[in-house]
């Protein structure tokens, strides 16, 4: 079994020893507070035996490394509870010879999306705001066509109910045009059902989220977000800015082709709407905060508070076309607050995926079981996401399939996908 967990939690210590000594202040409260984090949820070396072959799951991701498409990947997987697997692979710059670690920092994408849904249905918690309260209450740009804002709810914004096509306005977006005028411009479309009717994915829209946080609190979002949650989980790479991927000591570039390609540029638009695709972290960090979806820190996020956005509120069928190939995993799909739903084999279990420009991520766990898989790399290659079903097999004891696609003659990708926020957007730009 590959545990290296041990070996990560002392380098976390010694590096915050040695970066951050020196007068006390908030980076060093936050280091030490991510070197606790990391201690209590890392596995003990004998904790006992595993569902997961930790030795196989290592192979085959350095047999998938081996394809052309891949340039770099990180992984993490919780399991009972405890983190048994981090790992890096490959490089973050093709060619280039900086090996990716389990502390280089990746783009979230869409699985942003999971951050607002718990930080609004916190607030809602602590009963400083209803999910059924009207956008209109909330939002200063959200506007719907029909003036639907006065009817659509808080939990219709979280969901994607909000009578929209899906991926309105995107396109504008990522031309660089501000989410703010374009939601408002929302109003000017035409509504394809009424608030809390059906189910169409979104960004911009979805974006009013952070107004919802910043008109509650007074407070910039992502400041919200980093006091809340991120810092008290130990999440100390965690950030929202284009400048603080960029000033990451590791970080890793995006890539549209695979080892052969040059880097592309890492682009604005969707850290405008940071509710929506505007996260950074390593792969350190997602595992602690999928950890906590598992309900293991009630003080940060209580489990009445999971049990909301974990809930089921609308019926998903394009999810369920776009994993056609997995349909003998995936059953009935749904999406909640910020989170997709899915009947895995009989089994319930919460997930999101995401992909923006040279970016792509997913997270799948079982939160009754407390196991689940990340996984974060930058290249637009689909393959990796075969490891979320490799591994939630092996916590179920199913049959193995080659969900990575790797025992197949030849080394052409498979049939491209589309990812979390770009079912029907552009390929190249997705929040």
């Amino acid at each position: 079994m590959l545990l290296i967990i041990a070996a990560v939690a002392g380098l976390a210590w010694t590096t915050g020893l040695l970066q951050f000594a020196g007068p006390v202040d908030e980076n060093e409260a936050a280091a030490a507070n991510a070197a606790a984090s990391y201690e209590a949820a890392i596995a003990d070396p004998a904790s006992g035996p595993s569902a997961i072959d930790y030795d196989r799951i290592d192979r085959r991701l350095k047999q998938l490394m081996e394809r052309p498409t891949m340039v770099g990947l990180a992984v993490g997987i919780v399991e009972n509870g405890q983190i048994r697997f981090l790992q890096g692979y490959g490089e973050t710059i093709a060619g280039g010879g900086d090996r990716v670690t389990v502390d280089t920092v990746f783009r979230w994408a869409s699985l942003s999306k999971g951050v607002a849904g718990d930080m609004v249905a916190l607030f809602a918690h602590e009963n400083r705001l209803s999910l059924r309260d009207p956008l209109n209450r909330w939002s200063s740009t959200l506007r719907l066509p029909g003036g639907a804002e006065a009817s659509a709810t808080v939990a219709d914004l979280l969901s994607h109910q909000l009578g929209l096509f899906g991926h309105a306005q995107d396109s504008k977006l990522e031309d660089n045009l501000d989410p703010r005028i374009l939601r408002l411009q929302l109003s000017t479309l035409n509504s394809i059902c009424p608030p809390g009717q059906c189910h169409a994915y979104q960004n911009v829209a979805f974006d009013a989220a952070s107004e919802i946080v910043e008109r509650l609190t007074g407070r910039p979002y992502r400041d919200v977000v980093r006091e809340r949650l991120f810092l008290p989980l130990g999440m100390s790479s965690a950030s929202m800015t284009r400048a603080e991927l960029l000033a990451a000591r590791s970080w890793a570039r995006p890539h549209t082709g695979g080892r052969n390609s040059r880097p592309v540029e890492v682009t604005e638009p969707y850290y405008r709407v940071p509710a929506a695709g505007g996260v950074n972290s390593s792969i350190k960090d997602l595992a602690l905060w999928m950890r906590a979806q598992m309900g293991l820190v009630p003080e940060v996020l209580p489990q009445a508070m999971l049990a909301t956005v974990q809930t089921p509120r609308v019926p998903t069928p394009v999810e369920n076309r776009r994993r056609r190939r997995q349909a003998e995993r995936i059953g009935n799909s749904a999406y909640g607050l910020g989170w997709r739903i899915y009947d895995y084999a009989g089994h319930r279990v919460i997930g999101h995926r995401g992909g923006v420009r040279g970016y792509r991520s997913l997270i799948l766990f079982d939160p009754a079981r407390r196991s689940g898989v990340v996984a974060l790399w930058n290249s637009s290659a689909v393959q990796p996401g075969g490891i979320e079903f490799e591994v939630m097999d092996m916590v179920y004891g199913l049959p193995f399939r080659d969900w990575l696609e790797l025992d197949r003659a030849g080394d052409s990708p498979p049939v491209e996908e589309p990812t979390e926020a770009n079912e029907t957007a552009s390929p190249d730009e997705a929040g």
